[in-house]
């Protein structure tokens, strides 16, 4: 394989080298906000790129430091950044729910923005046989490069129906935008079935209990394990999660971290930022936290999946403790949270 060792790499290499930098879940965060374009621009160039020098590198780092020494923060369309920031910090259903508290006179356009996503071919079908000016309306919200392939694709005849109707479209109602918000959610239910449009599931339901206190969890849990055992299993694995031990004391993550193996710990605490590791470092001796951070230093970069399981296996360990009464979380009463 090639190396990749010229500083005069192209923007869109930089971007691909600095993105490879970055730890998987740092990197995913930062392609959860591009839209489809950039995301595939980048992806096409960080398979092209193969095995990359350090000259690129340093030109890549040096490119995004002068960047933004000059530029500030630019206002276009701050409401786009905003919504995905949103979704990547709380999901697609409450991040829609907050822009509409946010932005209460904005129209809501799930499958409009889902359409966004999708290639030509599986768009044409969304809109085969319908009025030009609903097909003009979608259009002009699509990439360029997307919104010309479609129209490559309609009959001869619609064409230029299509595009008078984009040159001549001028301001656009909200009952336009509602129709043809109407139209994506009919054709896609009609070509992908409901879950395109899924809502809730068991993270959704164990937030809510999450928020709800002890009281509404030991009443509730047991009620569903009646109804489905597996549904309740799943509640109560979304309910416990990782960042919960954050709040253990020392005494408390000190019996756990006897119950752990010394690489899963390492692995765990890998995906997690410096500062959340102090609560387990607190738990130990002060050789003992030094050799952790010094293994974790040198453990290098971790499928997030590794992280993930190890993180599983840690929890599992205090569900187990905790239930064997031996930890405890928060200081007790009706409203401690889990």
């Amino acid at each position: 394989m090639s190396t990749i060792n010229d500083p005069t790499i192209t923007d869109a290499e930089a971007a691909a080298v600095m993105v490879m930098l970055m730890d998987d879940d740092q990197a995913a965060r930062i392609l959860a906000l591009m839209d489809p374009g950039e995301l595939k621009l980048l992806g096409e160039k960080m398979v092209a790129l193969g095995e990359i020098g350090p000259r690129a590198i340093v030109h890549a780092i040096t490119g995004f430091r002068s960047r933004a020494e000059k530029q500030g923060i630019l206002a276009e369309d701050r409401v786009g950044q905003v919504r995905s920031l949103m979704e990547a910090a709380v999901g697609e259903v409450k991040a829609a729910s907050l822009m509409e508290r946010i932005l209460p006179e904005s129209q809501g356009s799930y499958a409009i923005e889902l359409a966004k996503w999708l290639n030509p071919p599986a768009i044409l079908p969304l809109i085969q046989g319908e009025h030009p000016q609903a097909v003009a309306v979608l259009l002009v919200q699509l990439d360029p490069a997307i919104a010309a392939e479609v129209l490559h694709a309609l009959p001869p005849a619609e064409q230029t129906q299509v595009v008078h109707r984009i040159a001549t479209l001028g301001q656009v109602t909200g009952e336009a935008i509602a129709m043809l918000e109407e139209l994506l959610q009919r054709r896609i239910g009609q070509a992908h079935g409901p879950a395109a449009f899924a809502m809730g599931g068991p993270r959704e339901a164990a937030d809510i209990i999450n928020n709800s206190g002890k009281a509404v969890e030991k009443r509730v849990l047991p009620e569903i394990a009646k109804l489905d055992k597996g549904l309740a299993r799943q509640i109560e694995q979304e309910m416990f999660k990782f960042e919960h031990l954050f709040t253990l004391d020392p005494q408390s993550m000190g019996s756990l971290l006897r119950e752990v193996e010394s690489d899963t710990l390492i692995d765990a605490l890998k995906g997690i930022e410096p500062d959340q590791r102090e609560v387990f470092f607190r738990a130990m001796s002060s050789r003992a936290a030094d050799g952790v951070k010094d293994e974790i230093a040198g453990r290098g970069r971790l499928k997030m999946a590794d992280v993930i399981d190890a993180q599983r296996a840690i929890v599992a360990a205090a569900r187990r403790l905790a239930a064997e009464g031996v930890i405890a979380f928060g200081q007790g009463g009706e409203d401690e949270y889990v």
